[in-house]
């Protein structure tokens, strides 16, 4: 069972401050923050987030926090930054929907991406390793996972509805399309033994088996 008093929420008049309990692995805490966000949608939807208190994480993971809390509990961030998905977009000034998915340009990422690491490129991201839950992966195209996808991933990122995400092992702790939203079930669940796509299909996020045909 997750310590629930790992995280509190301390509500002011300007808006909520989040302390955390320092000296603790992202990953538990993101797991928790999910927990507590899931029992009480309604209570944090609209809510301002004035800062999250915490010693022991670093400005990128509390910015991965602050990204599930605006993206996936439509929360709102006091003093935004360009580090939100959507304000960092805006603020690069792509008013042009990405549509090389087909055959456009592609950077290729050797290796495993850690917790707290941050990926964007204004194409397809091809990554030849795995994706640890706490990093974020966005790209204006496509996004290919030669391993298991974990953390988050946000494909066609300025718009393009035609782009997909490919992974050998797709289990993110939130996945997006354009500006389709989705993360996977609450509790355990079988996960399949081929590779998975996902796309846009009558306006929600459909998630398929790949195979190659020959």
């Amino acid at each position: 069972m997750i310590g629930k008093d790992i995280i509190e929420f301390k509500g002011t008049k300007n808006g909520i401050y989040i302390h955390i309990k320092p000296d603790l692995k992202f990953e538990k805490i993101e797991a928790v923050l999910i927990e507590k966000m899931e029992k009480a949608k309604c209570f944090f939807k609209g809510a301002k987030i004035c800062d999250i208190k915490c010693d022991t994480l670093s400005e990128e993971e509390k910015r991965l926090l602050k990204n599930i809390m605006v993206s996936q509990y439509e929360m709102d961030i006091e003093n935004k930054t360009p580090d939100i998905i959507e304000e960092d977009i805006n603020q690069r000034g792509n008013d042009e929907i990405f549509t090389g998915i087909t055959e456009g340009k592609t950077k290729f990422i050797k290796g495993t991406v850690r917790s707290g690491q941050r990926l964007y490129y204004e194409g397809n991201i091809v990554i030849l390793g795995d994706v640890n839950p706490g990093a974020q992966i966005i790209a204006l195209g496509n996004i290919i996972v030669m391993g298991t996808l974990r953390g988050i991933a946000h494909a066609g990122a300025n718009g393009n509805q035609e782009a997909v995400v490919v992974a050998i092992h797709l289990d993110p702790t939130q996945l997006r399309i354009a500006d389709f939203i989705a993360r996977p079930p609450d509790g355990d669940y079988e996960k399949p033994s081929v590779p998975e796509l996902a796309k846009i299909k009558s306006d929600t996020i459909y998630i398929e088996p790949y195979l190659l045909k020959k």
